[in-house]
C-alpha cells in the first residue's frame, strides 16, 4: 500500500514538472536515485534509519548527487526529502509520480511473458494490437519464462491476460479434479 504521505509529495514533484513541462526528465531523475538506493541494501538501511543524523544523511546524498547530472529541481526535491526525514518512501513517490505521468501522457505500461523470444514481427503485430485495445501509446516489458511451457501473459495494469499453456493444463486439472 502507498500512503497518502507519498501520494503527496509525488503531486507535489508531478506538478512542479509539469508546469515546467519536464516530466519525463524529472520521472527519469527520480528512477535513476531511486535506483541506486534499491540497488544497495546498507545506504537505504542508513537513509531509513532515524539513529543517524541528518546532517550525515545530507552529505551522502550530496555525494551521490555529485556523481549523477540531476536538474536543481530534483536536488532539492530530494533534499526535501532527507529533511523531512521522508527518503525511506523514494519508491513509493516514484511509483506515483509515474502513474500520474503516464496519465497525463496517455500511456499504459505493459508485460509481457513469454515462454520464447518473440520475433520482431510478431512484436510489431503485438504492439499495434495492444495499443488499439487500450486507446492509449503502449510501453512493453518482455520478459522470458520458460515455466509458462507455451502461450503468452500479458499484464496491463491491473488486468492480466493468461494464455499461457501452464495456466490452461491446470484449468484441465481443477476440472478433472470436480468431476471426480
Amino acid at each position: 500500500m502507498i500512503s497518502n504521505i507519498s501520494k503527496r509529495y509525488a503531486r507535489a514533484f508531478f506538478e512542479i514538472a509539469e508546469e515546467e513541462k519536464k516530466l519525463e526528465r524529472y520521472y527519469a531523475e527520480l528512477r535513476q536515485f531511486s535506483s541506486i538506493i534499491d540497488g544497495n541494501k546498507d545506504l537505504k538501511d542508513f537513509l531509513a534509519n532515524p539513529i543517524f543524523e541528518q546532517d550525515s544523511k545530507k552529505k551522502i546524498l550530496e555525494q551521490i548527487i555529485g556523481k549523477l547530472s540531476l536538474s536543481p529541481m530534483t536536488i532539492n526535491f530530494l533534499k526535501l526529502l532527507v529533511d523531512k526525514k521522508r527518503i525511506d518512501v523514494l519508491p513509493d513517490i516514484e511509483t506515483c509520480y509515474r502513474q500520474l505521468m503516464d496519465e497525463t501522457l496517455k500511456k499504459v505500461r505493459v508485460t509481457v511473458k513469454t515462454a520464447f523470444p518473440l520475433s520482431g514481427e510478431i512484436q510489431a503485430h503485438m504492439l499495434a494490437g495492444l495499443k488499439k485495445m487500450t486507446g492509449r501509446d503502449v510501453e512493453v516489458t518482455l520478459e522470458d519464462d520458460q515455466s509458462l511451457l507455451g502461450g503468452i501473459v500479458i499484464g496491463v495494469g491491473d488486468t492480466l491476460y493468461d494464455g499461457s499453456i501452464k495456466n490452461q493444463l491446470n484449468n484441465m486439472r481443477n476440472l478433472l479434479g470436480e468431476a471426480r
